[in-house]
Order: C-alpha cells, then structure tokens, then sequence
C-alpha cells in the first residue's frame, strides 16, 4: 500500500499545478474583478453640494463579493467523491483454503456498505466526475444581482448607485486514483488521491444609476471617445489544474451477524490541495462514520452516519487579507440499496444528505433606494446551516473477471448551496 501510495503522489507531483501569475489564483478572481482598489466610477464635476470626492464604490464590493468568493471556493473544495472502496468482498473458506464471495452485488458507488474486502486483497480503481455548477441557494449563476453603494452614501450625490448583473461559469473535473487493500478481514485501508481542474470565468455588467445627480460628470464611465457612459463590462477567467486534498480511510467491521453488518470507519482529508486555486480546502479534516449493510441478495440495503470536522482555512476566511477561519463542520446522512440484476451486474441506488453547520448562505433581497422609491434586486449572504440532498443512480458492470466499470449519475434534490443539476461519473475497478 505505502508503494503504491508513493508511486501515484510521484505521478501527481509532475503534473501542472496552479497557475503561472499569482494575479491570476482563481481564489483571487472575484474580489479583483473590478481591479485590486475595488470598483471605481469616473468623475469631473463636483456634488451638487459642491463638493469634489473619489467615486469610489469599494466598500459595498468588499460586504457583497468577498463572501461569495467564501461560499463559492469552499463549496467547490467539497463536492461529493466516489467511495474508496471494493466491489468485490471475500471471505476465506477454510474448509476448502479458498476465498470466495462474500456478497453478490458490487454494492454502492457514491455511499458505504459495512462489509470489508477480505485479508490480503488489494482493489485499484480510477474514476471520474465533471461538474459545471448552475445555481447557487437557488440563485442561478448565470445571473446574481449586486448593488454598490457610493462611500458613505447619503442623501444628493451620494445616492447614486452601481448596479451589477453578473454571470458565473464554474466547472471542475476530478479524476480519482484509489487502492483499497484488507489488512484482516475485518479491516481495510484506503487512498484516494484527485487530479482536480478548475475553470472559473466571471462577467460583470455595471450600470450607473443617478438616483441623486442629473450631471452625468458626476458619475461616469468614461468611453473610447470620451464620452460619459452609464455601463461597463468587467470581466475575469482563469483555470488550475492539480492535485487535491488526499483522502485516507481506516474501516473495520465491527459487528456481523448473519447478512447484517456494521462498520465503524475514519477519513482523514489532508490538505494538499492549493487553496489559492480551489484546488482543495486548505484545511485538514477528520470524518468518523457508521455504516450498516444488510446482505438480502439480490437486494443488499445501506445506510451511514458521519461528521466531519474542519480545521482552518483560507478559503473560510478571508483570502484579501490572508486570515484564515474556521472551516464549516459537516454532518453526513445517507442511505441506499444496491441491487443484483444478474450475476454482472448491479443496479446502485442512493440518497445522499450533507447539513453544512454555520456555512455561508445566499439569500435574494430587494435594494430599496435613498430617493425612497427605486428599488432593485440583490442578493445578500448570512452566516446559517444548510441542507444539500442529491439522489444517484449507477450501475456497475462486471465485464469478466475482477474487473468491473462504474456509470452513475448524480442529482440534486433541493437548491441550497452550490450546485450542479446533473453530475456523471464513469470509473474502473481491478481487484486481485
């Protein structure tokens, strides 16, 4: 196992990782998207108090896109990865001195069932996903409204107001290198380790509202010609492509009676991914988890518990300033059926729950003017807990021998957090 560990860590370490320009860290794409001092608006006349000022709209970006940059890099260091586990399962017969099958069915591909792959067995597998999120709590990414506000706004000039309409396109890739290997036969060990590609691009169209100025050289983009402008296109991309956060795993059966089993298991996540480049979540983390299985062939039910709890990140924090915060703990619910349509073949069938404690929330609100009667969309962000449901449906195929291939499709069941309607996943699997 540490060989093989080591040898996929050697191929990881030559891969391109990150990318070139620190400017460019996908971490740093939105709170510089309208450039390193914020967003700031031309101006040649003074207030209609007279006074001469810097139309400087920087405080509202701070309050609005840095949280969303929170809620956006630590929502794509935490999508869900496939198990790091065995479809085959054996048990030694020492009436005959052979191992054979202990279950029928492949078992689950995104979840956990209780039983261990047996002393001395080793399973390989690679998988991979693609997700190009679409909405965010329910907001969709291809259009989230946000209003700026002058520096101390106020009534007269400083009423005027920047509205945005801003479009998002994040996707991220990963391909999972895993080894699963039996220690006893109630005891296994695993690795997963992602190659992970993030492709983030962000456009923000910025209007000029005068709500308290009719001069158009108060507040202005100015144009190629020199002209005053009311609008602006701002816009930003950049993709990373590396090594994730590495996962390791110890689960051991802990109670077999019969066809029923449960297992009691830990994932350590190490922090190996650049944070920076969303890469990984820069924090380390420990997961316990229960799991249970019922062997009914051809119909085998599962379930598991886990929590996971986060160190700190940077990517919880702030990533302007370098603070770093506490990671949102996580607590995982799941349950599911894995079903033996043939000898070949297994139908998978899960139900996938995550409660994200105290994580960053988006909620949609209405601006309301200081002339006391515009009123515009925006959207706001409140630190709360929040549920993300997704259903999954796969099958795994034995085309002969221990070989098996993995298609399974993910979905979302409800809107909150960063999601992607579909996820597909295909994956291979050798066991000897």
């Amino acid at each position: 196992m540490a060989r093989i560990v080591a040898v996929i860590v050697g191929l990881c370490s030559i891969l391109p990782c990150g990318l070139a320009s620190a400017d460019d860290r996908l971490a740093f794409l939105i709170p510089n998207l309208y450039g390193p001092t914020g967003l700031i608006v031309d101006s040649v006349s003074p207030l209609p108090s007279g006074e001469t000022h810097s139309a400087h709209y920087n405080a509202s970006f701070q309050q609005s896109f840095t949280p969303f940059n929170i809620a956006l890099a630590t929502q794509l260091a935490s999508v869900q990865i496939p198990t790091p586990a065995s479809g085959f399962t054996f048990t030694f017969d020492s009436s005959v001195g052979v191992f054979k099958r202990s279950t029928e069915s492949f078992g689950p591909i995104l979840s956990d069932r209780a039983e261990t792959i047996g002393r001395n067995k080793v399973s390989l597998g690679l998988n991979y996903q693609r997700f190009t999120f679409d909405s965010i709590d329910g907001v969709g990414l291809g259009d989230v409204p946000v209003v700026f506000t002058h520096d101390s706004p106020a009534p007269g000039g400083r009423a005027d107001l920047v509205t945005t309409e801003n479009a998002i396109e994040a996707s991220l890739d990963q391909t999972i290198f895993f080894a699963t290997y039996g220690i006893t036969d109630r005891l296994d060990v695993s690795v997963a380790i992602p190659l992970v590609r993030v492709d983030l691009k962000v456009i923000s169209d910025a209007t000029i509202r005068r709500i308290g100025t009719t001069d158009p050289g108060v507040h202005f983009f100015a144009t190629p010609s020199g002209g005053f402008g009311d609008e602006r296109t701002f816009s930003t991309s950049g993709s990373a492509t590396g090594i994730g956060d590495i996962l390791l795993r110890a689960k051991g059966s802990i109670v077999k009676s019969g066809a029923a089993g449960l297992a009691l298991g830990v994932d350590g996540r190490l922090p190996t991914g650049d944070e920076e480049n969303l890469l990984g979540s820069g924090a380390a983390s420990v997961k316990p988890f229960l799991a249970f299985s019922y062997s009914h062939q051809p119909f085998s039910p599962h379930a598991k518990v886990a929590y996971q709890w986060n160190g700190k990140s940077l990517l919880a924090g702030n990533v302007t300033t370098g603070e770093k915060k506490d990671l949102p703990d996580v607590f995982f619910y799941e349950v599911g059926a894995d079903v033996a349509i043939t000898k070949r073949l297994t139908l998978a069938l899960d139900f996938l729950g995550r409660t994200v404690i105290d994580g960053e929330r988006l909620v949609p609100e209405t601006f309301h003017a200081l002339d006391g009667t515009s009123t515009f969309p925006q959207v706001r962000f409140e630190t709360a807990s929040l549920n993300l449901l997704d259903g999954a449906v796969g099958i795994k195929v034995n085309p002969g021998g221990n070989f098996l291939v993995d298609l399974n499709v993910l979905f979302k069941l409800n809107s909150s957090g960063l999601r992607d309607k579909v996820t597909p996943l295909v994956g291979l699997e050798y066991t000897f």
